[in-house]
């Protein structure tokens, strides 16, 4: 019984401010101060109509596109090779290797970014989404490596001693045999990345400066002043920017599951 009701309290700890925010893209601001919980009397499409219209968010969901694209590509490729290696490898480097990639995920990225923006402002790495997508392809890099390492690792080794007996390279047997079986793992890592890149405010907020440059999460700042929000445009840019994030989970919610509990060798 005390189980249901935490849960019952967590759910609506969830669901009120979900509510709020979806009933409050269809009203105007008036009717958000005045029922902020009540459903719309008159309910209006002219929030999306405006946010979809306004240039500026367009092209700060093209840059956002861009950038999470290529950090899953980039840190996918990266961490999937070291995990294959941390798999095979075994000995006090391989793990003393494993546990420096891994402790990244211990350091606040606070701590780091001010060292990072001197680093790339030497580079001239600033104000570019090249910058962004290496800082947060390596930011990214920590979980990665560890979901997909913590996967590769329940392989058999047997997989591995055929692919040998068969003459294949260590490059064919990762390309052909190991990357296939981690499909559920990748699927789970790609979820994250495409979570933590997507939403990331902090590194576009400090790196950009240049309005062509911003990414989706710094854009919906436009709708916020020092003396005025509109909450209604605020709300359906945030519902309109989470919609993709919504959209992969549903696609890729079986290879996630099955990538976070997998623990049995995979056939």
């Amino acid at each position: 019984m005390t189980r249901r009701v935490a849960l019952g309290v967590y759910a609506l700890l969830i669901a009120v401010p979900l509510l709020v925010v979806v009933l409050g893209t269809v009203k105007t601001t008036q009717q958000l101060f005045s029922a902020p919980l009540g459903l719309p009397t008159s309910p209006t499409g002219a929030n999306y109509a405006t946010v979809v219209g306004n240039g500026e968010i367009v092209i700060a969901l093209r840059n956002s596109v861009v950038v999470t694209s290529c950090v899953l590509v980039v840190t996918l490729a990266l961490a999937s090779a070291a995990a294959f290696a941390f798999a095979r490898l075994r000995g006090g480097l391989a793990v003393t290797a494993y546990a420096f990639v891994v402790a990244g995920m211990a350091i606040p990225v606070q701590a780091s970014m001010v060292p990072q923006f001197v680093l790339f402002d030497l580079l001239g790495l600033t104000d570019s989404l090249l910058g962004l997508i290496i800082v947060q392809s390596v930011m990214g890099l920590p979980i990665a490596v560890f979901i997909l390492t913590g996967f590769m690792r329940t392989l058999p080794r047997e997989l591995f001693e055929a692919a040998d007996l068969d003459g294949a390279s260590p490059w064919r047997t990762f390309r052909s045999v190991v990357l296939p079986l981690s499909t559920p793992s990748l699927a789970a890592a790609a979820i994250f990345l495409l979570v933590i890149s997507w939403n990331d405010l902090l590194y576009p907020l400090l790196f950009i400066t240049d309005p062509a440059k911003r990414t989706l999460p710094l854009a919906l700042l436009s709708f916020t002043g020092e003396y005025l929000t509109d909450y209604p445009l605020l709300f359906t840019g945030v519902v309109l920017a989470s919609a993709p994030l919504a959209l992969a989970y549903v696609f890729l919610q079986r290879w996630f599951v099955a990538g976070l509990t997998a623990g049995s060798v995979k056939g």
